[in-house]
């Protein structure tokens, strides 16, 4: 008798083909990431918004109610913490929607299926499909990819899949792949972000084919044997579940770490109290040693050395510290026609329901033939106060360089704790100082041939 196909089974025909299953893998991350921009705009436009609209004028209120209005408290809670947490927090709606799609891909069934397809290229690096599987958790966060490593049986397995995870860009990074790209790559943000999440992988292969050669060349190749679960329709439970588990760590480390080093960050930049130019503070003329290291990678200002410094917490503090370095030095205070709460709540409550029409045009566009956004409707959006300030401080071949750079660098301190805990001191020094360079490196070269070629 002969065996029935199973519906499952000529899916994974297709989508496990040793032709097709790579380039359907990258279609399905590009789908990702293109969506992710596609549909979240509107919604981080709103956040932004409210952050910088009615949250900052109900807090200065309080401030002025209390007696703190227009002292240094002020200062600290405006300009440092909804500064640098609101800058940060702006980027809720970009995490659930990549989280929504990822949550998709993962209870179909399908990311079981790219460990398998991914089996014959892990082998080049000396691993095996199951490998993969950290590395895959690395896209969401380094420090349980690290912890993940300990399913795999051998030492050099661990260590190695370890020592690539943290070029699989973590959602940490994402804020600032996407602050960029909506001030310089409006139109392809989707492919902007893709590319990078792309040169990493790319990277990650290359890095882990030398070390194979070099000191794991002595390694004998590891088996691999994986039952891929059956597809399924994925509920909205699920779905939600996924997205608030991921999205609120987020959050937490929004409402502790990064608003800690919003704090220290603003004191840093007012001392000695009272300077007025931030370049002249204790953070600015810190930032400025480190500077001259970058120059030849494009951005050797002080301002971008030092949000790079702060990224070693979290990479989230990134666009925290450039939103209270830049934001902080262009910002004027302008006239502001005074509203009362329920004005401001009407705002919040309008501004989301318009978010929302927009997002569902621009999901519905997105379909071809299909143009909701036409131009007879598409209506001039204002720039953030941060991308205005990036458009002013960056070029489009600076801002891409920059990306890089975030991309490959050491990863956070936790990361970096995770690694050695888990392999020791010398693996995990020998990681950062790899890493770091190998992002000094491939920035210098995208600057460097960028210029010559007229960019």
């Amino acid at each position: 008798a002969v065996d029935r196909l199973t519906l499952s089974d000529k899916i994974d025909r297709i989508v496990t083909n040793r032709v097709l299953g790579i380039p359907i893998f990258l279609v399905a991350m590009w789908f990702v990431f293109k969506m992710t921009a596609e549909v979240s705009g509107s919604y981080l436009d709103w956040v932004d918004g409210v952050i910088g609209g009615p949250i900052t004028r109900w807090v200065v209120a309080i401030l002025n109610l209390v007696g703190l209005g227009g002292t240094w408290f002020e200062s600290l809670t405006v300009d440092g913490v909804i500064a640098g947490v609101g800058g940060v927090l702006v980027f809720v709606p970009v995490m659930l929607f990549l989280y929504f799609f990822l949550a998709l891909l993962e209870d179909s069934g399908y990311m079981a299926r790219a460990a398998f397809v991914m089996d014959r290229l892990m082998h080049a690096l000396g691993l095996h499909g199951k490998s993969f599987l950290p590395m895959l958790i690395g896209f969401g966060c380094t420090v349980p990819a690290v912890y993940a490593t300990r399913t795999l049986e051998s030492e050099e397995d661990r260590k190695l899949t370890g020592f690539l995870a943290p070029m699989m860009s973590c959602g940490a990074r994402l804020p600032v792949y996407a602050i960029f790209a909506a001030a310089f790559f409006p139109d392809n943000a989707g492919q902007f972000i893709f590319g990078l999440y792309l040169l990493g992988i790319v990277l990650a292969i290359v890095s882990g084919m030398v070390l194979k050669r070099t000191l794991f060349k002595d390694k004998p190749p590891s088996p691999f044997v994986m039952e891929l679960p059956p597809y399924r329709l994925p509920t909205l439970k699920g779905i939600l579940i996924h997205m608030w588990e991921r999205t609120s760590v987020f959050v937490r480390k929004a409402a502790t770490i990064i608003m800690a080093v919003s704090v220290i960050l603003w004191f840093l930049m007012n001392i000695p109290w009272g300077v007025e130019n931030p370049g002249d503070s204790l953070f600015g003329k810190a930032s400025a040693a480190i500077a001259p290291i970058l120059a030849p990678a494009g951005f050797g200002d002080w301002q971008a050395a030092g949000a790079l410094v702060t990224g070693f917490v979290a990479k989230e503090v990134v666009v925290g510290t450039m939103s209270q370095i830049y934001v902080g030095e262009a910002e004027e205070e302008e006239a502001e026609e005074p509203t009362t709460f329920f004005q401001d709540l009407g705002e919040i409550v309008v501004g989301f329901v318009e978010a929302t029409v927009d997002t569902v045009k621009a999901t519905i566009s997105l379909i071809p033939g299909v143009d909701l956004m036409g131009e007879g409707e598409e209506e001039e959006e204002e720039d953030t106060a941060l991308v205005q300030a990036l458009q002013e401080s960056f070029t489009p071949l600076q801002a891409v360089a920059f990306n890089v750079f975030v991309l490959l660098y050491v990863p956070c301190m936790v990361a970096v704790a995770a690694q050695r805990h888990e392999y020791g001191n010398k693996w995990t020094l020998f990681n950062a100082v790899y890493l770091t360079a190998l992002g000094w490196v491939v920035s210098t070269l995208i600057f460097q041939v960028g210029r010559l070629m007229g960019f």
